[in-house]
């Protein structure tokens, strides 16, 4: 099992904070696993075991508890007066207002709260009203190239591992399936379907599963390049399906929402602006997006670019993408003590061309902002007009 240190110190330093740890990320990223690492940290720090209330909603065993009244009921008969309990809510968006039985937690002395869940609605209505100021949200996302590397060990070679990784999936328990590619690829299949029909048509609703999936098949097709609805209705207009633009941003929002894709708005570099349209869809696992569309999910420059921006996200802060002038570059990059930092990406930068192109767009931003040009060349790095040219795995694969 990968210990997914990154996450568990960031678990363990909001410990027995005033706070609510709220952990999110697609389904079958890690969640109920993390959780279980973090308990196991906690017992060998001498916490006992009792006094880990732990509650994995998707657990058939514990589904009299979805009810409010008796989750509450339950969590209170595990607390135990002058000592603190750890209690453990696990995919808790299955309970009907549980932001209701959240709330009254909080408001308990010795109680450490953690939650996750597979949708961003998680911290949005009533949550977010009750709780304003006294959460901290973990955003979970399958194996970096770096964990993924960590537990590969013999394997030499991060070139042929990136490759691994982009075929066997970053889903953690894809690992356990040793490299089949054919029970992988039904693994995937599987998650897909169930976050499609289960996570986004019916906890939101929406009745045209057809033209959902069109819309994901399309954002999963588009990595890399400007989507907007009304794009992506003239698309299915031209195949016979019609769809209005209003419904096809509903429908993106959900998919969004269900982390299947991450929405990259657009950042005015000069003006320090953000801006409203042309936003860019990135897919949480580039061997789900190849199951989805078979041969035309192999674009190595865009998939690079993928892999890229949840690298960016998972290091914290947000990420844009940007415009300077008339020129666009991949990322801009804010972390959350301020610092700004810009990113191109390319599969080589070997052609005289194609170098210069991609130098431009960050040479003309004006700050003093660290800047990066990455791409799978296996060269040296080396520094030209200020900008750091860097082979993509090797930044990847550092701390």
């Amino acid at each position: 099992m990968i210990e997914r240190t990154k996450y568990l110190d960031k678990l363990m330093g909001y410990r027995s904070k005033q706070i609510i740890k709220v952990v999110t990320g697609v389904r079958r990223c890690g969640k109920s696993t993390l959780l279980k690492l973090y308990a196991e940290r906690l017992v060998l720090d001498g916490v006992p075991r009792e006094r880990i209330a732990e509650v994995n909603f998707e657990d058939f065993s514990n589904d009299h508890l979805l009810d409010k009244k008796a989750l509450h009921t339950y969590i209170l008969s595990q607390l135990k007066e002058g000592e603190m309990t750890y209690v453990f809510l696990d995919e808790v968006q299955r309970v009907a207002e549980f932001e209701k039985v959240v709330d009254s937690l909080f408001l308990r002395e010795g109680v450490d709260l953690y939650i996750t869940g597979s949708n961003a609605n998680l911290l949005s209505g009533e949550l977010a009203t009750l709780l304003s100021g006294r959460y901290v949200e973990i955003e979970l996302l399958p194996l970096s190239f770096k964990e993924y590397v960590s537990g590969r060990e013999g394997v030499v070679g991060l070139a042929e591992l990136y490759t691994e990784y982009l075929t066997r999936s970053s889903f953690p328990y894809a690992a356990a399936f040793s490299g089949n590619q054919e029970q992988i690829d039904e693994y995937l299949t599987g998650i897909y379907n169930t976050v499609l029909v289960k996570d986004i048509a019916s906890r939101n609703q929406l009745t045209d599963v057809m033209l959902l999936e069109s819309i994901a098949r399309f954002c999963f097709d588009s990595i890399g390049c400007r989507v907007s609805a009304k794009k992506i209705a003239d698309t299915l207009a031209s195949s016979g399906r019609k769809a209005d633009v209003k419904t096809i941003e509903k429908y993106l929002r959900a998919l969004a929402d269900s982390f299947l894709l991450y929405e990259a708005k657009r950042y005015d570099i000069k003006g320090k602006q953000h801006l409203k349209t042309l936003e860019k869809y990135y897919a949480v696992d580039n061997a789900l997006r190849r199951v989805l569309l078979g041969r035309r999910g192999s674009d190595v420059g865009h998939v690079l670019e993928n892999i890229v921006y949840l690298e960016l996200r998972r290091r914290g802060g947000k990420v844009f993408t940007g415009k300077i002038g008339q020129s666009e570059v991949d990322f801009v990059h804010m972390t959350p003590d301020g610092q700004v930092s810009y990113y191109q990406v390319a599969a080589t930068l070997r052609a005289e061309d194609t170098l210069s192109r991609e130098l431009a767009p960050l040479v003309s931003i004006k700050d003093h902002g660290p800047k990066y040009l990455l791409s799978l060349d296996e060269d040296p790095d080396e520094v030209l007009d200020g900008i750091v040219k860097k082979n993509a795995l090797r930044w990847l694969a550092e701390d």
